[in-house]
Formats: structure tokens, C-alpha cells, sequence
């Protein structure tokens, strides 16, 4: 009978150390799955605050009929950008801005916008000013002008600027 108590005691040890070593191998692959997710999150959030745009001036371009709108913008942030298709400008009268959309032909009286950056090769770098143009449809009237530029991920920038002289 001794033998016998010995043995069940021995196998509940044994069941009891593969039980708590099964529960710690799980809490460990648990914890680096959660730990490996706030470190993808993390690194999303840097990315897509990487990205910033700093209005530095705009102005009313009267050497058009209809007029246009100039908005210097520089990249302050740590990200280049490529593609101007995602970038919204918002720019009009104080408290009516109208939405443009790229167009890499932007003309006068279009509706749309175009970017050339400084050195014109189609990368609007880091620490480099692009000269954004958007030309509204009708004539440009009021006193004072608001624009935004807002990149589909990262930080934009708004700026409030007179009428031309």
C-alpha cells in the first residue's frame, strides 16, 4: 500500500510540472504575440507621423485670367513623398475653401492643382519647399484666403493669407 501512495503522489508531480510548464510556455508565446502587437501599432503611428507639411506662404497670382492660387509648402517631416494623387488642398475664401484634386496638367480654370518641387525630379524630398498651384474654376474674389494642405497619412498645415494688392 505504501508503494502504491508513493507512485500516485510521483504521477501527480509530474502531471503537476508538465500542467504549470505548459501554462508558462503559453503565458510566454501570449506575451510576445501582445508585445509584438504594440510593436507594430507603435511603428504605424511613427510612420504616419513621419510624414508632416509646413505651409511657409501662399499667395493670389493676378498675372491670370481667372486668377490663381501659389501655396509654398516644405516638407519638415521624415518621409518623402511620391505620389500627389492622396494629398487634399484646401484653399478659397476664409470660411468657403474649396477642395482640389492632382492633376499633373492642372491648367487655369481647371479645378484641379499641380506640385513641382525644388529640384523637379517628381520626389518631394525631405526638407525640400514645392510650389503647389490651384487653379479655381471662376474668378478668385474676397479679402482674406485660407489654405490646407492634408496628406492622406501624416500631419498637415494651414495658413491664412490678404488679397493681393
Amino acid at each position: 500500500m505504501g508503494f502504491s501512495v508513493t507512485l500516485s503522489h510521483v504521477i501527480m508531480v509530474i502531471g503537476s510540472v508538465i500542467l504549470a510548464s505548459t501554462f508558462s510556455a503559453y503565458s510566454f508565446y501570449t506575451g510576445g504575440v501582445v508585445q509584438n502587437s504594440m510593436m507594430q501599432n507603435a511603428r504605424d503611428v511613427a510612420g504616419e507621423t513621419s510624414l508632416q507639411l509646413e505651409i511657409v506662404y501662399a499667395t493670389v497670382d493676378n498675372s491670370t485670367s481667372p486668377s490663381h492660387f501659389v501655396i509654398y509648402v516644405k516638407n519638415i517631416g521624415w518621409t518623402p513623398v511620391y505620389d500627389y494623387t492622396y494629398l487634399d488642398i484646401y484653399v478659397g475664401e476664409y470660411g468657403r475653401a474649396i477642395l482640389y484634386s492632382y492633376d499633373e496638367n492642372a491648367a487655369v480654370g481647371g479645378g484641379k492643382f499641380n506640385v513641382t518641387d525644388a529640384n523637379g525630379d517628381d520626389v518631394w524630398e525631405c526638407r525640400e519647399t514645392a510650389v503647389i498651384k490651384a487653379f479655381p474654376e471662376s474668378a478668385v474674389t474676397g479679402v482674406m484666403f485660407e489654405a490646407k494642405v492634408v496628406p492622406f497619412r501624416g500631419i498637415g498645415s494651414s495658413y491664412m493669407f490678404p488679397a493681393s494688392p
